[in-house]
């Protein structure tokens, strides 16, 4: 069975940092681009961060540039999702998607599997 699985999640200051990962099980990542995905209560799905397949391509949205860095470790058939200087609007549950017909490069649509994602809340 084909399964993406987020962890990493949880409660933080504003200021913190958290690492998110995403495995996958049943399938080699080292053939996906992987994106990042997140949506906060109320509000719709929005793109944080895509990696194409070798990793040498990455975008951010514009909201998490300079404190969001994704990357990944195809050894271990794994995403990371560095966040940085937490701010509360950071405040969402994040989910972590596969694309498999993008052969190089990575983008916000056309994903194939996604996970069930992890919350992470930003308070004091």
């Amino acid at each position: 069975q084909l399964q993406l699985v987020e962890s990493g999640g949880g409660l933080v200051q504003p200021g913190g940092s958290l690492r998110l990962s995403c495995a996958a099980s049943g399938f080699t990542l080292d053939y996906y681009a992987i994106g990042w995905f997140r949506q906060a209560p109320g509000k719709e799905r929005e793109a944080v961060s895509c990696i194409s397949r070798r990793g040498d391509t990455t975008n951010y949205a514009d909201s998490v540039k300079g404190r969001f860095t994704i990357s990944r470790d195809n050894a271990k058939n794994t995403v990371y999702l560095q966040m940085n200087s937490l701010k509360p609007e950071d405040t969402a549950v994040y989910y972590c998607a596969a694309d498999r017909r993008l052969l190089t490069g990575c983008r916000f649509s056309g994903m194939d599997y996604w996970g069930r994602g992890t919350l992470v809340t930003v308070s004091s």
